[in-house]
C-alpha cells in the first residue's frame, strides 16, 4: 500500500501539518527533580521534529500533583526556560510541538507530593498498581474529594499553564482529558459518584473538562488548542456506563468551539472493555479528528483514505524511531522499542535510538 494520505498535509485550526504522522504524548520521565525539561529533552524531541505534529508528554499545570516522580512541569518560571529549549530545538529542525497540559488526580502519591494527599472527584482510590516513588513502588492512596468551592483554583491553574505554555514557544495545547487522571475521573462515572454541580449526568461530569477547555480557548484561541480523551480505557481503574454517550456529548460540545482538534484513543490498554468509540466520534465531531492507540501505518492510511479519521497519533514506534515518517515512506524495519527504558533517567532508551542513515 502507498501512504499517500499519510503524507498528505492537514489544516488543524491554525496548525498547518505537513504530514498526518502524529507523534502522541508520552511520559518519559527525564525531567529534573524540580520538573524542569532538560537538555536531554530538547534533544529527544528534535530528533522526532519530522512528524506532522509533536504532542508533548502529559506535564503538570498545577505545583504538587506529581504521579510520575520526574514528570516535566509549566507553572514555573524556570520551567518555562526549560522548556524553551525544546520549543526552540523543534522549531529548529523545521517542526511544530504542542503541549499536553495535564493534572494526575488520585493518580498522585504523598511522596511525590511532599506528604499532600490526592484529590478527585470522590475518595476512590486507584486498585490492582502501583505508583513509582522514591521509596520504590507504593500502592496507591485514597484520594480526597475535592470541594466545589476548591474547582475554580483547578481551573485557573490549567489557565496559568496555557500561559506559561504560550510563554515557552509552544504552538499550542492539547488538555490532557484521558486515561484516568483528574479531568477524565469528572466524566466517567465510575470515578465520579459526587452529586451537586459536578456529579451526576454527563453535563455536569463534563463541567470541569469544558470549563478548563474554555479557558485554554481564552489565552490561545480555539484554533490552537486540542484534547485527548479515552472514553474506553480502563487504565487507572477506570469504567463509563456509556461510553459512546460521552463521546457523543464531548463532540458536540468541541463543536460549538471550534477547537483545533479531537485526539481519541480508540481501545483499553487491558481489553476490558470493547467498543468502537471512533464511529460516533467521526459521525458527531466536525473537526480534525486523530486516532490513537495501536494504528499500522498500513491502517493508518486506510482509515484516513476511507474518512474515518484525519490523522493518526503514534506511540511507541515514534518514541523507538526517531525519523518514523522517513521509515513509513520507506517502508523500512522499526526499531523495537526497549521498554524496560521508558521511564529511566539518561540517554539509553531515549535518544540513542538509531535512524535510517545510522541503521
Amino acid at each position: 500500500m502507498s501512504h499517500t494520505k499519510l503524507f498528505s498535509p492537514l489544516q488543524a485550526g491554525a496548525l498547518t501539518l505537513p504530514n498526518r504522522i502524529l507523534m502522541a504524548p508520552l511520559t518519559r520521565c527525564r525531567a529534573d527533580a524540580d520538573h524542569v525539561p532538560t537538555p536531554l529533552m530538547a534533544e529527544y524531541y528534535a530528533q522526532r521534529a519530522s512528524a506532522g505534529l509533536i504532542i508533548a508528554e502529559a506535564t503538570m499545570a498545577i505545583e504538587g500533583n506529581s504521579s510520575f516522580w520526574m514528570e516535566p512541569g509549566i507553572y514555573s518560571d524556570v520551567q518555562v526556560q526549560g522548556w524553551k529549549l525544546v520549543t526552540d530545538a523543534v522549531h529548529a529542525k523545521g517542526g511544530q510541538i504542542v503541549l499536553q497540559i495535564w493534572h494526575g488526580g488520585r493518580a498522585c502519591h504523598p511522596l511525590l507530593n511532599a506528604g499532600a494527599q490526592p484529590v478527585a472527584p470522590s475518595a476512590l482510590p486507584i486498585l490492582g498498581d502501583e505508583v513509582h516513588t522514591p521509596e520504590g513502588k507504593k500502592p496507591y492512596v485514597t484520594p480526597r474529594e475535592l470541594r466545589d468551592d476548591e474547582i475554580p483554583g483547578i481551573v485557573a491553574g490549567f489557565k496559568h499553564a496555557a500561559e506559561n505554555a504560550k510563554a515557552a514557544g509552544f504552538d499550542g495545547v492539547e488538555i490532557h482529558g484521558a486515561n484516568g487522571y483528574l479531568l477524565d475521573e469528572f466524566l466517567r462515572d465510575g470515578s465520579n459518584k459526587r452529586t451537586g454541580s459536578y456529579g451526576g449526568s454527563i453535563e455536569n461530569r463534563a463541567r470541569l473538562m469544558l470549563e478548563v477547555l474554555d479557558v485554554t480557548i481564552s489565552v490561545w484561541g480555539a484554533d490552537r488548542v486540542g484534547i485527548r480523551i479515552s472514553p474506553l480505557n480502563s487504565y487507572n481503574t477506570m469504567i463509563d456506563s456509556d461510553p459512546v454517550g460521552i463521546t457523543t456529548y464531548l463532540a458536540h460540545q468541541f463543536n460549538e468551539r471550534k477547537i483545533a482538534f479531537l485526539h481519541v484513543m480508540r481501545s483499553d490498554f487491558f481489553q476490558a472493555q470493547q467498543g468502537d468509540v471512533m464511529t460516533p466520534a467521526r459521525a458527531a465531531f466536525h473537526g480534525v479528528l486523530i486516532g490513537n492507540m495501536g494504528y499500522t501505518a498500513e491502517e493508518a492510511e486506510q482509515a484516513i483514505n476511507d474518512g474515518k479519521l484525519d490523522a493518526v497519533a503514534f506511540g511507541t514506534s515514534f518514541l523507538a524511531n526517531p525519523d518514523l515518517p522517513a521509515r513509513i515512506a520507506a517502508k523500512a524495519t522499526l526499531n523495537a522499542p526497549n521498554a524496560a527504558k521508558f521511564y529511566s533517567p539518561g540517554a539509553e532508551g531515549y535518544t540513542d535510538y538509531p535512524v535510517l542513515s545510522a541503521a
